[in-house]
């Protein structure tokens, strides 16, 4: 059984997007329905949260130091010392019934993001990818968009639409940032979905199960290696920080849950933390 601690005292309605920061030693990550940004600083265990403008989905730490926040309209810079924020990108011909979702850079620091609908499930959501500031539509036709991390050699991009119950391999150029055509990397059982996924060191693919209180580990071959089971049922995504990089970081949720399932699952919401015995990898910088 391994040891799960708590971090920090907040509880997150759909806490999602972890991101470790070295050089702050801290952990960024977001409440998408909450509207929240927060980060948590390992020396001293301080959390600070920033109300967002509109719903956020993810982020990125970017080269200049700043935050690239997804937005439910699109992509901005935030300043956490001024609270200011730098509109950097709409998302093309973007509905007001959409929001953005799972987004994290590749390894050559090209930020990707998915959108969603706000309320259902229609496919009508989209894969984007911004480069230096310029949006390209890469995938249409999508539902709930997770799952996004790459293979440490930047070759293999993984993603899911989590309704389909499958994490997907694509081929990846890294000059280019094309994708290949995809195959199927792992199935996921009925009874829960692919959220947030991260890559370690080995090269192994850590997925968040939302609805089956668990983050499970795939080989580069798609079994299983290993599961940690987590006190909560909607499990989000998870990262690797750290000062050695060998915690992962988990975040869940509370959307959608009422009374009796609040008190029956009290850590429902929480950070999560877990030495696994394994180093990630460092995320990449957005470098637009």
């Amino acid at each position: 059984m391994a040891d799960i601690r708590r971090i920090g005292i907040r509880t997150d309605e759909l806490g999602e997007g972890p991101v470790w920061c070295p050089r702050e030693r801290a952990l960024y990550w977001v409440d998408i329905r909450g509207q929240w940004l927060r980060r948590w600083v390992e020396r001293g265990e301080l959390v600070t949260s920033w109300p967002m403008p509109e719903q956020i989905g993810s982020l990125a730490i970017a080269e200049d130091g700043g935050i690239l926040v997804a937005l439910r309209s699109g992509m901005a810079v935030f300043d956490s010392m001024t609270g200011g924020f730098r509109k950097l990108v709409d998302f093309p011909g973007h509905s007001p019934t959409l929001r953005s979702n799972d987004g994290k850079c590749d390894r050559q620091g090209r930020f990707w993001v998915g959108t969603m609908e706000r309320e259902n499930i229609a496919p009508t959501g989209k894969l984007y990818r911004i480069d230096a500031g310029a949006i390209t539509t890469m995938l249409e036709g999508v539902r709930i968009p997770n799952s996004l991390c790459w293979s440490p050699d930047g070759a293999t991009m993984y993603w899911a639409d989590s309704l389909d119950r499958v994490i997907w391999a694509f081929p990846f150029d890294i000059g280019s940032g094309a994708l290949g055509e995809r195959r199927v990397f792992a199935n996921v059982d009925a009874s829960e979905v692919p959220d947030g996924s991260t890559v370690d060191a080995e090269g192994y693919l850590w997925s968040a199960r939302y609805g089956g209180s668990r983050v499970v580990r795939h080989a580069p071959d798609g079994a299983v290696d290993r599961v940690i089971n987590l006190p909560a049922r909607q499990i989000t995504s998870c990262a690797f920080g750290g000062s050695n990089l060998g915690t992962l970081f988990i975040t869940s949720a509370t959307q959608n849950m009422d009374a009796a399932q609040l008190a029956a699952e009290p850590q429902a919401g929480h950070l999560f933390a877990v030495d696994v015995g394994v180093k990630g990898l460092r995320e990449p910088r957005y470098v637009g």
